[in-house]
């Protein structure tokens, strides 16, 4: 079967949803499908609607199966070139429980894939003709492992480590002011975004000397989780997912979250729920977790998710669909 990913900012910047593509596609094509993946990063268009008008002129139409990512005038575009091909449209629900993903249900694809079955739940009352498949994200658990060192750090122990893209949704600042209240310990903030320069501000006035905002490469990622001593992941309840929360799990590491019901889908019992809102509780969870045992229970509840697995749902979705 021919497969074909549209993904505007791949090879510009490295998110969960880039994340998704590069690591289903290429396990998608392990199972014998055809797979194209049109990337943005190797594209000279300058919005999404125009990478997708460039793209769609250059999809085979010996093309099974379209999976935008992008949404918006992007789902709308590829909805038009698979009815005119007689080709199927499956969305993945990456962009969250809001308008965008309201917008990706309303062109009506063959599927929407949502990733947790809260996410199902909500897809199915939004738009209840719609064929509603649960597929979650995953991990790479031969890559993220607790085999090996961590990457060396110039922070005090413990570390609490957040990974995400710093722009507000991920609510990063809640993190800053709960590592605050411990006694001692220090926070690593990994990613990029536009939120840098005012939570460099907020943590250097928290957290001196015992915070900083650093940027890794995917490769050190493993090495960058198995450094720290509990992830804290205090995003927004209508994010779809977290792959980063995986990811530290696979590498052993106990997770304090948001309290919600998709982040306590994907941790299971691996981890403590918080209102990261209220920076006592948030400190107090923290605190916990960073005295306990790390036992093995993240590691299991990572190992539900592997990506193997997800591409074989995957096949499984393409063949119900493709006669």
């Amino acid at each position: 079967m021919r497969v074909a990913f549209l993904s505007f900012y791949s090879d510009k910047v490295n998110r969960g949803v880039e994340t998704y593509v590069q690591e289903l596609s290429s396990r998608l094509t392990l199972l014998s499908h055809k797979v194209d993946v049109f990337e943005g990063g190797k594209s000279k268009a300058k919005n999404v609607k125009d990478f997708t008008i460039e793209v769609l002129s250059k999809v085979s139409v010996d093309t099974d199966v379209l999976i935008p990512t992008n949404g918006g005038w992007q789902s709308l575009l590829c909805k038009i070139w698979c009815v005119r091909h007689g080709k199927k449209l499956i969305i993945s629900g990456q962009a969250g429980l809001g308008f965008d993903d309201r917008l990706n249900l309303w062109v009506f694809p063959d599927c929407f894939v949502g990733l947790t079955d809260y996410q199902c739940a909500w897809a199915r009352k939004a738009s209840p003709f719609i064929k509603v498949a649960k597929i979650p994200n995953g991990v790479d658990v031969k890559k993220f492992n607790r085999v090996g060192d961590g990457l060396k750090i110039n922070l005090a122990k413990p570390i609490v480590l957040c990974a995400a893209a710093l722009i507000p949704m991920k609510r990063l600042d809640l993190a800053i002011k709960a590592v605050s209240k411990l006694p001692k310990g220090s926070l690593l903030i990994a990613g990029k975004g536009e939120q840098e320069e005012c939570l460099k501000q907020l943590g250097d006035k928290l957290l001196p000397g015992r915070f900083q905002i650093l940027s890794f490469a995917r490769t050190q990622m493993s090495q960058v989780y198995k450094a720290a001593d509990v992830f804290t992941f205090p995003t927004s309840p209508w994010e779809s997912f977290g792959i980063v929360m995986l990811e530290a799990m696979a590498c052993g590491l106990p997770v304090v979250v948001s309290n919600d019901p998709i982040r306590c889908e994907i941790v299971g019992d691996a981890g403590l729920f918080v209102n990261p809102e209220d920076t006592q509780e948030y400190a107090q969870a923290l605190e916990k977790t960073l005295a306990m045992k790390r036992g093995d229970k993240p590691r299991r509840q990572a190992e539900k998710f592997s990506w193997d697995k997800i591409a074989q749902q995957y096949d499984e979705l393409f063949h119900s669909l493709v006669p």
